[in-house]
């Protein structure tokens, strides 16, 4: 990234700084969403705004970016930056305020933005799929009644180094947080569905975990067609005898399961490969983007 978007300008990146008493960096008060783009235009952009918008009035942030306005700050980035397509993170940051808790509400947000290459996303990814690493490290409590996408990611970063110390993460594995009482919750950067008797199913927000915009259109899509959709507080157990499992992300977007590792023991999912409803869906979700295979 030669180039990083700040308050609604383009800079060099070696420019882009913020304060050392922004709250943002002191206490963790801010906001993130990530998204990429197909032929150019970001996916689902008023979908993160509504999500940035709401987070940042509970935080006592005030977001006034509305979709066209961060639509030409993200080409002119991208063009800037010389990107066809990007991953983008958008940031809002609380400000700069004083050295202690505020009682009030922020009053200088900073918004930050970021563009880079896509990551490159071969198709055996979504025909074979990846392995999914139970972790020891528990996914942590949210800090309110949901999960915010916020700066606060320690426990993420934790769980990214816990599963570095398994071998499946050399074959490019997620990884699995569980709460403390033992309910499946999320992958480190992704929502979790699985498939059981024609029913698809993922956890529910109150197991703390990040409700995902990739994730509310998966469930969308799948009403769609018919589909039953169930949210609930499913086990290790359950999910080991699952027909079909799939990761959601924004960047990724749809990613079958098809191998379990807990510790050094392996349980294969739908044969080794992307079941019907995984496929199903990733099909819908790409022609949701505009993109047909």
């Amino acid at each position: 990234m030669n180039y990083i978007g700040m308050n609604e300008g383009v800079i060099d990146a070696k420019e882009a700084v913020v304060s050392v008493l922004d709250h943002g960096l002191l206490y963790g008060m801010g906001l993130f969403e990530t998204f990429r783009t197909y032929e150019g235009v970001p996916f689902l952009l008023n979908q993160h705004l509504d999500r940035m918008k709401a987070g940042c009035q509970q935080l006592g942030i005030p977001f006034n970016m509305d979709h066209e306005k961060l639509l030409d700050w993200i080409k002119r980035l991208m063009g800037k930056n010389g990107l066809k397509e990007a991953y983008i993170r958008y940031t809002v940051t609380a400000g700069e305020d004083i050295l202690g808790l505020p009682a009030g509400d922020y009053t200088h947000p900073n918004h930050i933005l970021y563009a880079k290459a896509l990551p490159e996303l071969r198709e055996q990814l979504y025909t074979h799929g990846k392995e999914l690493q139970l972790l020891d490290l528990p996914r942590n409590t949210p800090e309110g009644s949901i999960r915010f996408k916020s700066l606060h990611y320690m426990n993420n970063i934790l769980a990214k180094r816990e599963l570095s110390t398994y071998p499946s993460a050399a074959r490019g594995a997620d990884g699995l947080m569980l709460t403390p009482q033992g309910v499946v919750a999320e992958g480190i950067v992704s929502n979790l569905f699985f498939i059981k008797n024609d029913v698809l199913c993922t956890p529910d927000v109150s197991t703390g975990i990040l409700p995902g915009i990739t994730r509310e259109m998966v469930i969308a899509l799948a009403v769609q067609t018919g589909l039953q959709v169930e949210e609930g507080r499913y086990s290790w157990e359950q999910l080991k005898a699952a027909d079909e499992i799939f990761l959601t992300n924004s960047i990724q977007e749809i990613v079958p399961v098809t191998l379990l590792c807990e510790k050094e023991v392996q349980h294969v999912v739908s044969g080794g490969r992307s079941g019907p409803v995984t496929t199903q869906l990733i099909l819908l979700y790409r022609g949701r983007a505009g993109i047909f295979t």
